[in-house]
């Protein structure tokens, strides 16, 4: 008897029917080499700080970082980013503590490189850590971001990290032509081997709110917003003109943030421009699903790993995630 016209001729399931032949016609892995481990440092010692808003993320004082990144580096994690908590106290209009060269970030850069030379050290250039308004730059009178006067303080800061002994600095700012300026800065001091992490598509996103408490710049800010200088979220070419302009200016690698809800821009810089494409999965994507998770509606690992994997379908040659070091370890257990 012919069944030839009531099934199907080609049957996708079998290829699906066992893990040997899923895994034999597996197209995107997920590894460790793909992570970047974002961490919040502090000032003082022997300090740590919870998180509310992030669950199992905290705040370290640069003694209790280096054991946390150790295991890190154990676990084969090629790059940490650093993001400092400053004190009050420090914190001015124009972010000048940002080019201080014993300031928490060079300290903090120091000593990582110190204990662990073959580790990457990315460090944020921006000022919103550093200003009592919390805007990534210098304003005037009405508040508004200034574009070349941001740029002077933000070169100062990529020299002060890159004589700290910083591998990458990440102009997260979104000011206009940030990135050759720097580049042309660190080249004239020697620092020719420092690259540059460019946040070229980073959107106003409302995907920051954790993050923001993290590094204590979500009170600066109040209910202002990043719209003026932070891209709009409905738009798409933008980004490619974005990255195009940071990679004619020097940027060696660029990125997307946020991560999940911006797939569809890491796919089409991938393609525009076959660069190191780097995806952010931001603080509001980790609280998301820690909080499912928490409740017991996803199952954490499991879509933590999905999520991950995602991104790296979508594109991206490395996720810098809070997700990091778990799934490093669910990677090694994996074998």
């Amino acid at each position: 008897m012919s069944f030839l016209g009531k099934f199907p001729q080609r049957r996708m399931r079998r290829m699906r029917r066992d893990d040997f032949s899923r895994r034999l016609m597996r197209e995107n892995r997920l590894s460790t080499d793909d992570l970047i481990y974002p961490v919040f440092v502090l000032d003082g010692k022997s300090r740590t700080e919870v998180i509310p808003s992030m669950p199992g993320v905290k705040r370290y004082s640069v003694d209790k970082l280096l054991p946390h990144v150790e295991q890190c580096a154990k676990l084969g994690i090629p790059a940490i980013a650093i993001f400092p908590v400053i004190e009050r106290s420090l914190k001015t209009l124009d972010g000048r503590e940002a080019t201080n060269p014993k300031g928490l970030v060079p300290r903090t850069v120091a000593a990582l490189k110190k204990r662990f030379p073959e580790l990457g050290v990315i460090t944020d250039v921006a000022l919103d850590p550093y200003t009592t308004h919390g805007h990534d730059g210098v304003i005037d009178r009405s508040g508004y971001v200034l574009n070349d006067e941001t740029i002077t303080v933000l070169e100062k800061q990529a020299l002060v990290n890159a004589a700290a002994g910083v591998d990458i600095v990440a102009p997260s700012d979104m000011m206009d032509g940030r990135i050759g300026a720097i580049r042309a800065s660190l080249d004239a001091g020697k620092f020719i081997y420092t690259r540059i992490m460019a946040y070229s598509a980073k959107y106003a996103s409302a995907f920051y709110g954790p993050f923001r408490d993290a590094v204590g710049s979500a009170a600066n800010l109040g209910k202002g917003n990043k719209m003026t200088y932070q891209m709009d979220p409905a738009n798409t070419d933008e980004a490619l003109w974005e990255v195009g302009l940071d990679l004619a200016e020097g940027a060696d690698m660029v990125m997307v943030k946020p991560g999940m809800p911006y797939l569809d821009i890491v796919r089409r810089v991938k393609d525009r421009f076959g660069v190191p494409t780097y995806v952010y999965q931001v603080s509001g994507e980790y609280a998301m699903l820690m909080a499912a998770a928490k409740n017991g509606w996803l199952d954490e690992r499991a879509v933590i790993m999905e999520s991950l994997t995602c991104i790296k379908r979508a594109g991206a040659d490395g996720i810098l995630t809070y997700f990091a070091r778990r799934a490093a370890e669910w990677l090694k257990e994996r074998g």
